[in-house]
């Protein structure tokens, strides 16, 4: 697999955008991943669920727009956004440079998360030199690649966590907002070790770089969350009381 730099880079040479989404006139598609918990995920009645489930119900209640919500692996979904499949990201995704090459950000709805390292209780693990799991055309990929550790990539972000538990990995990195809930029902199994990491900004909601009129409205609605209280409140909510100043 690729890292997500030269993913980025095939993709901004080798797709074109989309027509503009009107703001006004058809539904918006929400496309999000539907395993990545808190984020999200998909519930027992097979819906989108978690809390960008609820918050971008809530953005597109404010915006006035009507919102049907798209599942995607995560490895094809921003050249799935790019051809149109549908019209937003969210689904945890780090504004970063690379990706604001190829795509347009709103605002973050979520402060910049920092990435941990999580692996067997009582592992000693080399963060320089060993060999660290992390989801494919993820930040915490490039980081691997590019520390000199040996990187293994995986689809799925469950499948990083298998990788630790089977022996393939000696410890997996991702978002810790990811793994907190991970290890706290690991029953002892898996521990945060080793120094956080700080890589990429803040989340934000993925647009085609043609479709400035439904950003606009996204940033507007975004703004007001923050500005009445419900945006931090629904981060307390799903991230186990997190406190943020929004």
């Amino acid at each position: 697999m690729t890292n997500m730099k030269s993913f980025l880079g095939a993709l901004a040479l080798g797709v074109f955008a989309a027509g503009a989404v009107s703001a006004a006139g058809h539904s918006v598609r929400m496309g999000t991943e539907g395993a990545y918990p808190p984020y999200n995920f998909i519930n027992d009645a097979g819906q989108v669920d978690g809390f960008e489930r609820e918050v971008g119900d809530e953005l597109c209640k404010r915006a006035a727009l009507e919102c049907t919500w798209v599942t995607n692996e995560w490895d094809s979904i921003i050249p799935n956004l790019v051809s149109g499949n549908y019209d937003t990201i969210i689904a945890g995704m780090s504004i970063t440079d690379e990706r604001d090459k190829v795509i347009d950000f709103t605002q973050e709805y979520y402060p910049p998360d920092p990435s941990a390292y999580v692996a067997l209780a009582g592992a000693d693990v080399d963060f320089n030199g060993g060999v660290i799991a992390a989801q494919a055309s993820t930040i915490q990929a490039s980081y691997i690649a590019e520390s000199g550790a040996m990187l293994v990539e995986f689809t799925s972000p469950d499948d990083t966590i298998a990788a630790v538990k089977n022996g393939e990995a000696d410890a997996v990195l991702a978002d810790r907002g990811f793994l907190a809930d991970i290890v706290k029902d690991s029953g002892g199994e898996l521990v945060f070790t080793g120094p956080d990491v700080a890589i990429g900004g803040g989340v934000g909601i993925g647009v085609r770089e043609s479709d400035g009129e439904l950003k606009g409205k996204l940033d507007a609605a975004i703004s007001s969350m923050k500005a009445d209280g419900t945006l931090n409140a629904l981060i307390a909510k799903w991230f186990d009381g997190k406190v943020t100043n929004y």
